[in-house]
């Protein structure tokens, strides 16, 4: 954290220098040696890695995507290919001169047994972690010690952004999986000095065993997915739970809806919580890392605070694939600088980035590392379950989503798509299943709803069908899946 401590508050031009730097030495002494995935990218396209010095160099490296990752019937391991895998081929045939030197300077003085232990310790896969496969099918990450460092590292980052001290005390309702966001709690929380309890959520504990957890413990931060959040507030609160200790919900694995984010705060100041602070986080498998927004009022969003010594994020124009100016909306994409395991360069997330990306020092932290919108969509891959074609209409289902959370007559919500009769060839059907709030008119309400949906996604459904918030809760597994079931396509596949 001292490197960090100076980097947050550095000039522009040095954190910059500092990036380039790191970048051309990642691309030489790790990526392009040990990567048979980059190393076949870079020799395919007749790419000197000796000539990548700046960001602006990277816009020659031809893009990776998720079905770079994937597995074929030719190809059955083929994520194996961007595991950095060290070898005495490749250490003599691709490492600098001075890395070789330094190695073998090591060999004399302590044997052949501490290079192989060195070299283990820093590429050796150790950990993993996996994608969801909800549109894709499941890829995992390896992480090497190197790594784990880097996640410890990362994650105490993600808490001093959210002004967390040591010392705090923090539940999280992650649920217990090989992902991204649970373990970036638990190494960010060691290194920062706090304590961190995981519960698992809902489908370990249970709603009530988690509420009665954190009226003993007494936290001041509570850390999980923003729809079993809610669930667990509401709860809470119909059972006059006192939440006076808590200052900080810190939400991550998926995007928070503004009006969530309103309704979480009404539901903690009710539980006795002072002004408290509502943050989301952005991260995905690939980046091995999280970045979150710093404090700032209700209905403001900071932007996504990233790391400049450890990736490099641009910005690019989703159909060109150019780099944008900043603060100009585009795709994010990710290139790891100083990761070992898995790693990913120039990997599109297909997450679009409305605000774009600003090197403009932050209003509310004042710290001058380039920060990402945090208006971001992940809609840029028509497969994506948030972009479905519909009755013959692409509609973006991320825009009903927005929609619903801000209604606050609207206490759950879950859409399914299906055939009608069940037959592939007959009409697509859109049925949504709501549960509102007591005393609310369901016909004058249906009638507002419908026509606020169609002006949204262009789309009306089929059928809106009032439920009891028990049979909601159940539909979306709210207590039993990792991630509640928001959109079900239930089409023939």
């Amino acid at each position: 954290m001292q490197n960090w401590q100076r980097l947050q508050h550095a000039r522009k031009s040095e954190l910059q220098a500092i990036r380039d730097e790191q970048l051309h030495r990642f691309v030489n002494e790790h990526l392009y040696p040990f990567s048979a995935n980059y190393r076949k990218l870079f020799q395919k396209n007749k790419l000197d890695p000796k000539k990548l010095r700046r960001v602006s160099d990277m816009r020659h490296v031809p893009f990776s995507t998720k079905e770079s990752l994937l597995a074929t019937p030719e190809e059955p391991q083929k994520s194996l290919d961007f595991v950095l895998k060290p070898d005495p081929a490749l250490i003599r045939k691709y490492w600098p001169t001075s890395k070789k030197l330094k190695l073998a300077f090591d060999r004399i003085l302590h044997g052949e047994k501490f290079i192989q232990d060195k070299l283990g310790l820093e590429y050796r896969p150790i950990f993993l972690t996996a994608t969801t496969g909800r549109t894709y099918q499941p890829v995992s990450f390896l992480y090497s010690n190197h790594d784990i460092m880097n996640l410890r590292e990362a994650g105490a980052r993600l808490l001093d952004i959210f002004s967390v001290k040591a010392g705090a005390r923090m539940v999280s309702l992650f649920p217990y999986a090989p992902h991204l966001a649970f373990w970036a709690v638990v190494f960010g929380a060691m290194e920062a000095g706090v304590l961190a309890v995981s519960t698992g959520g809902g489908k370990v504990m249970g709603t009530a065993g988690n509420i009665g957890f954190m009226q003993r413990l007494k936290p001041e931060v509570i850390a999980g997915i923003p729809g079993y959040m809610y669930h667990l507030l509401r709860t809470a609160q119909t059972q006059g739970t006192d939440l006076s200790s808590v200052k900080l919900l810190a939400l991550g694995a998926e995007k928070v809806p503004p009006g969530l984010k309103e309704r979480m705060y009404e539901l903690m100041t009710s539980m006795g919580a002072k002004d408290p602070q509502i943050f989301g986080t952005y991260g995905f498998t690939e980046s091995k890392m999280a970045w979150g927004e710093c404090p700032a009022k209700l209905g403001v969003s900071s932007g996504y605070h990233t790391y400049p010594d450890l990736e490099v994020f641009e910005i690019v124009n989703p159909e060109t694939g150019e780099q944008v100016g900043e603060g100009e909306p585009g795709e994010i994409v990710y290139s790891s600088i100083d990761g070992r395991g898995s790693v990913v360069f120039r990997y599109r997330t297909g997450d679009l980035a409305r605000g774009g990306m600003t090197w403009e020092p932050c209003p509310y932290c004042r710290r001058t590392i380039p920060r990402i919108s945090s208006d971001i969509s992940r809609v840029s891959n028509v497969r994506s379950m948030q972009f479905s074609k519909i009755k013959g209409t692409l509609v973006n289902l991320n825009n009903l989503q927005f929609l619903l959370s801000d209604m606050k007559e609207v206490e759950e919500w879950q859409v399914e798509i299906r055939k009608k009769d069940d037959d592939p060839l007959e009409m697509d059907l859109l049925v949504l299943y709501l549960a509102v709030k007591d005393g609310v008119d369901t016909v004058a309400f249906e009638d507002r709803l419908r026509k606020a949906i169609v002006n949204d996604i262009e789309v009306s459904p089929n059928e809106i069908r009032f439920c009891p918030l028990p049979e909601i809760l159940q539909r979306l597994g709210m207590e039993t899946e990792l991630k509640e079931k928001r959109i079900v396509d239930a089409r023939p596949k």
